[in-house]
């Protein structure tokens, strides 16, 4: 007989920690019933149809195979988002207020869990920042423990950060949409929070950022993500030819928050000794540096994950240098693929990363120090090449297993 208890899982897109979180209670016998919009699991007829040309979202929302008994799709409302955003009716997704937006979505997906948790059969709820308000009322209702996953640092922290931003370089402030989120919205985020009876984050970045919460909140433990499987594209790089430019690599929302301005200092102060190239999505609203950078730049809008891998097997260096994060799993991913990282205290890096062996850490806002970094590997090749290869190892110790384990135990903990 199992005597475990069971929690409801639930995230409304899905990506790489969560879909390791809910394979990580359903591995325990903790996972009652998993959640999302979209959902298509490995091995099955949808899965295989994933790969064809126009269906890449279809394969970004596939989960292991051992979700499938246990989850339950609630998609028209997100094909609705997606359809949305393909044909161009931005009405539809107009930031909180579209019927197909993403705050739509999460609310609505929400509501569908606070209904199951409301006719019983479990013990706890686990639930994500934004989307958890409705199903840990519905907990409280019935005494059950609320279990809250904050990938990314609490939002007055972030405000802070970004406020300061939006003085500093104007012209990026369109790029930074979450200093435009309603008082709802932060205060159901604080709501959340308020009712969480175990809190669970990726670094000691977030960690720290909950200090800034106005009112006590509950034991905060910190979990870090895990690297990929080693792969036959982390091949031993060769030792580079330093009269070459340098192959710089960013991978990220192209925003301020994640510091893209800074890179782009930094890359205009290298001049022809290093290349960049950019993967990631425009924000919505255009924005004339921006603009000018993707002109000069190698821009990718979008791969799927296998393909960023590639990028990264390609390239030399990645910069992340965030001013606000969660973790960025990037960094390990880039580790795993033998790149070092020049990233800020203000993500993972901390957390990972052995300054000057597998990695640097700069501070925010701070373009002299990441060119300077980067005319350090790009001028002494036996050092990247040193560093390449203590990367790899270092993303070797984090590993997506280890996490599971983790977090499972934690789980089990709090739900006893």
């Amino acid at each position: 007989m199992n005597l475990n208890k069971r929690a409801v899982l639930s995230h409304s897109t899905g990506n790489a920690n969560v879909r390791h979180a809910a394979l990580a209670l359903a591995e325990a016998g903790l996972l009652g019933q998993f959640d999302t919009t979209v959902a298509v699991f490995e091995g099955s007829v949808a899965w295989r149809f994933a790969g064809s040309p126009g269906l890449g979202e279809l394969r970004r929302r596939s989960y292991p195979a051992a979700l499938r008994s246990v989850s339950r799709c609630h998609p028209w409302r997100e094909a609705a988002r997606l359809l949305a955003s393909r044909v161009g009716l931005p009405h539809l997704v107009a930031h909180e207020q579209g019927f197909a937006c993403i705050d739509a979505v999460i609310r609505g997906l929400d509501g569908r869990v606070a209904r199951a948790v409301r006719r019983g059969g479990f013990d706890g709820v686990y639930g994500y920042e934004d989307g958890a308000l409705l199903s840990f009322q519905a907990a409280k209702d019935r005494r059950l423990r609320c279990l809250y996953d904050l990938p990314i640092g609490y939002w007055r922290a972030g405000r802070e950060i970004q406020q300061e931003e939006c003085e500093r370089r104007p012209e990026w402030a369109c790029t930074m949409p979450a200093m435009i989120d309603s008082a709802g919205k932060l205060e159901r985020k604080d709501a959340e929070l308020r009712m969480a009876d175990a809190i669970v984050v990726a670094t000691s970045f977030t960690k720290q950022t909950l200090t800034h919460a106005p009112f006590p909140v509950a034991p905060v433990t910190v979990i870090p993500y895990g690297a990929p499987a080693p792969s036959a594209l982390a091949l031993p790089k060769k030792r580079r030819d330093p009269s070459q430019p340098l192959k710089v690599l960013f991978v990220g929302s192209l925003g301020q928050r994640k510091g893209v301005a800074d890179l782009l200092d930094a890359m205009t102060a290298l001049g022809s000794g290093a290349t960049l190239t950019l993967i990631g999505q425009k924000p919505a609203q255009s924005c004339r540096p921006l603009e000018e950078a993707l002109q000069k730049h190698r821009w990718i809008a979008s791969l799927p994950h296998q393909g960023i891998l590639r990028e990264m097997a390609e390239h030399d260096v990645l910069v992340f240098p965030s001013l606000f994060e969660g973790f960025g799993l990037v960094i390990l991913e880039a580790m795993a693929q033998g790149l070092p990282v020049i990233t800020t205290p203000n993500t993972a890096g901390p957390d990972i990363l052995t300054e000057g062996e597998d990695g640097f850490i700069v501070p925010i806002r701070s373009p002299d120090f990441i060119r300077d970094r980067l005319e350090l590997l790009r001028s002494d090749s036996a050092r990247l090449e040193a560093m390449s290869a203590a990367a790899r190892v270092k993303a070797g110790q984090f590993a997506w297993e280890t996490y599971r384990e983790r977090l499972a135990a934690w789980v089990r903990q709090h739900l006893a």
